[in-house]
């Protein structure tokens, strides 16, 4: 038993218990929902909900014609939590994201400034393409993702909760494109990958959508029971053996921590945010899938997605005579556990 489930009184796990089941059937309706409008990304859709529920962000990576725009807009509806979007671009500037100060003129001749709030307010931000904006204006985004508020001529303003920043980016093209900072990459919970669809997704996607009439998403929770399946997720016991095995993994992650042959790539590896973000996922993936505990499947399951942004190899990884990326090195951490 972890040391959360020792503090836990019997009356606490049976209320824990109790709210965990009356979530299920909920949960189920919500995977239905978004699967009736997004088609053969199971996993990315199961990914992306666990991001939410976690009370994260997530950065999808994927060629344009992926539905990850439609897929952000249908959690919205799904969810019942206002959006809003942003086509990120070199010239847009922190002020188009967080909005400005304006000069007001009463009809009594009286002038005072007023903050008109920019689209940052809202309960889902979608940040297309963030890496096409400048490295100033996606620091604009680091506090507001980590402390939900942000700070305008000195005062500050609470963001809408629950607040998520769903950032896309497009793997090539990378012309005219800012890297996300170390910094801002860790404040991402999961770096979901969005592949092509199966032959029978796309199937489905040809018939489906270009009809007289397409599915749409319709609402199935509001943001005050999402607020509370957020906190319903942070409540649900870890076993001890799942504690033990992410510790292992992130740890194993890092430069000089193991005897490998693989760690001597590794430049940089996962922080105590890694740890956090798979303890609080394990989570909210158990409770998607109708289970009561998380198990160690679940953290085999997210490490990539959990891992890979955090990571970076040396040039020598890329230049050895059989190149290695960081999917590699994670897999043969993940066997240590698995």
């Amino acid at each position: 038993m972890s040391a959360i489930e020792r503090t836990m009184t019997k009356a606490e796990e049976k209320a824990v218990v109790a709210a965990a089941e009356a979530a299920l059937g909920e949960l189920a309706r919500v995977r239905d929902a978004v699967g009736k409008v997004i088609y053969g990304q199971d996993e990315v859709v199961e990914q992306s909900l666990v991001t939410i529920l976690s009370g994260g962000h997530a950065l999808l990576v994927g060629l344009p014609g992926l539905a990850k725009t439609r897929l952000v807009e249908t959690l919205g509806i799904v969810l019942g939590i206002a959006q809003q979007r942003i086509q990120f671009t070199p010239d847009l500037m922190p002020a188009d994201i967080l909005g400005s100060e304006v000069l007001r003129q009463e009809s009594g001749g009286r002038r005072s400034f007023e903050f008109i709030k920019g689209p940052i307010f809202t309960q889902v931000l979608m940040a297309d393409e963030i890496n096409r904006a400048s490295p100033r204006t996606q620091a604009a985004l680091l506090q507001s993702m980590q402390e939900h508020h942000v700070t305008i001529a000195g005062k500050r303003y609470d963001l809408p909760e629950p607040f998520h920043v769903l950032a896309t980016q497009n793997p090539l093209e990378q012309e005219g494109t800012y890297p996300l900072p170390e910094a801002q990459l860790d404040r991402f919970l999961m770096q979901i990958d969005v592949g092509y669809p199966s032959l029978e997704a796309e199937r489905r996607i040809l018939f489906e959508t270009t009809g007289v009439k397409e599915s749409a998403a319709a609402k199935v929770l509001d943001s005050k029971r999402l607020l509370d399946m957020q906190t319903l997720v942070r409540r649900i016991p870890v076993g001890e053996s799942v504690v033990h095995a992410i510790l292992e993994l992130v740890r194993s992650a890092r430069p000089g921590a193991i005897d490998d042959p693989l760690n001597l790539f590794i430049d940089w590896g996962p922080g105590p945010r890694a740890s956090q973000a798979l303890m609080l996922a394990t989570r909210a993936r158990a409770m998607l899938q109708g289970r009561l505990a998380p198990s160690i499947d679940d953290v085999i399951a997210l490490a990539v997605p959990v891992l890979q942004h955090r990571m970076q190899l040396s040039f020598s990884a890329r230049a050895a005579e059989k190149p290695v990326n960081v999917r590699d090195v994670i897999a043969e951490r993940v066997k240590r556990i698995g």
